[in-house]
């Protein structure tokens, strides 16, 4: 996986070369692993109407269902400012989003939120990816 995708707010990058459904897989567990530790873990996990967010969006959330300690709570396609929001409503202990934001439709990418609505950022999703391997 390419360093140069995970940015200081979250991860973007090319898909399918640079960000892709098996990355989506891997890079779940470091991304649980930023989330305060708790014998169970509740993530709200959403999408953009990218063509390419479905296939990742149901990859992440086949990964978190087959995860021990995490549930995912799947809220389909979202807004970014709506699952800031759902984090907070649920009180739940982070989120996830497929988007790539502003960038063109040939990208794609994972925002992760923490329980209090912060960014969690790619750089320091890498540094926990690094650790797990």
């Amino acid at each position: 996986m390419k360093s140069d995708i995970f940015g200081a707010y979250d991860i973007r990058g090319k898909y399918p070369e640079d960000i892709n459904e098996n990355s989506v897989e891997i890079l779940i567990p470091a991304i649980l692993k930023s989330f305060k530790k708790k014998k169970q873990l509740n993530i709200i996990v959403g999408c953009d109407t990218r063509l390419s967010s479905p296939n990742l969006y149901r990859s992440a959330l086949r990964t978190l269902r087959a995860t021990p300690g995490a549930k995912s709570i799947p809220v389909g396609v979202i807004t970014t400012p709506m699952i800031y929001f759902l984090v907070g409503k649920f009180k739940a202990d982070g989120g996830i989003i497929i988007t790539a934001s502003h960038n063109p439709k040939n990208y794609n990418g994972i925002k992760v939120i923490d329980s209090v609505g912060l960014p969690v950022g790619g750089k320091e999703i890498y540094e926990l990816y690094k650790s797990l391997r």
